[in-house]
């Protein structure tokens, strides 16, 4: 507890929680759905050769304070994923499942609970060397959700892409951008570092 301003602060303390890389995945140039590969070759632009690499990105409609197409800052390196949090999600969504490759994702993470919940400026720190600082949630999208609706099979793609996008709030895992490169492997462990948190009391 802290005094801050005459107001009592709830902080919590920093903490470590161990996880492992179970699967990975990159997009080619021209689509965000990934193909399973075997590693991950990160420079400071992200994923070489993927889709969202990149030192800048055009905003969309994440960012309604900027003119959509504004250059900006490229947050969104990598989509990290938690198995349990997809099977909950298929399940929300009567689906039979719903595959990371589906949604764009470059990794899939076994062991952190509620992954989707990491806050941000949470630190990644992969077994062969890399590390990967979490900006947020990944906010669900229409696009990903219509991806799910094709693949699937469903009879209405465009009521399933906006039952994705509600059934996937705080759900839809994390987006990190690269602040040590190198090679990220399949079965490697990773070391998630909480930063201490509170909410700001205004």
């Amino acid at each position: 507890m802290a005094d801050l301003f005459g107001t009592t602060l709830q902080i919590l303390p920093s903490r470590k929680i161990v996880g492992r890389v179970s699967s990975l995945f990159a997009a080619p140039k021209d689509n965000f759905v990934t193909a399973d590969v075997e590693q991950l070759d990160l420079t400071f632009e992200g994923i070489r050769g993927d889709y969202h690499a990149g030192l800048t990105r055009r905003s969309g409609g994440r960012e309604p304070w900027y003119p959509r197409g504004t250059e900006m800052r490229n947050e969104r390196h990598i989509s990290i994923l938690a198995a349990d949090e997809l099977e909950t999600l298929a399940k929300a969504m009567s689906l039979a499942e719903i595959r990371p490759e589906w949604i764009g994702a470059n990794m899939v993470v076994d062991g952190i609970p509620s992954l989707s919940m990491l806050p941000p400026r949470t630190l990644l720190f992969f077994e062969g060397g890399v590390t990967l600082k979490v900006d947020g949630q990944n906010a669900p999208c229409k696009i990903a959700g219509r991806s799910i609706a094709e693949r699937a099979g469903t009879r209405d793609h465009t009521a399933t892409a906006l039952d994705f996008v509600k059934a996937s709030k705080r759900s839809r895992g994390i987006v990190a951008w690269v602040e040590v490169p190198g090679i990220i492997r399949a079965g490697e462990k990773v070391d998630a570092r909480l930063p201490e948190q509170w909410i700001y009391p205004g």
